[in-house]
């Protein structure tokens, strides 16, 4: 059975959960394996995303895939153009 991939939303509520496991005196070890992640896994993800609430995390991801849909408008762009450059100079 495949692994779920956590959704940002839960990243950060996990996140939030080891902060408070931690502050009620568990171990930092303890609380990650509590919630269901590897250690590697919790630091990477606090590394991340650790700083952001879920609203902010939203729109960071929104605004990566914008950006990704642009990054590809301006390349198809600019094919367009170097391919017109070339039938212009009559190099065909």
């Amino acid at each position: 059975m495949a692994n779920k991939r956590p959704n940002p939303e839960e990243i950060v509520t996990k996140l939030r959960r080891v902060e408070v496991l931690t502050g009620q005196g568990m171990t930092r070890l303890d609380a990650v394996r509590q919630i269901g992640v590897t250690e590697q896994t919790f630091y990477r993800w606090k590394k991340k995303d650790g700083g952001m609430g879920t609203v902010q995390l939203k729109e960071l991801k929104r605004l990566q895939k914008e950006n990704e849909r642009l990054r590809k408008v301006v390349s198809d762009l600019t094919l367009d153009r170097l391919i017109l450059a070339e039938a212009a100079k009559g190099n065909f």
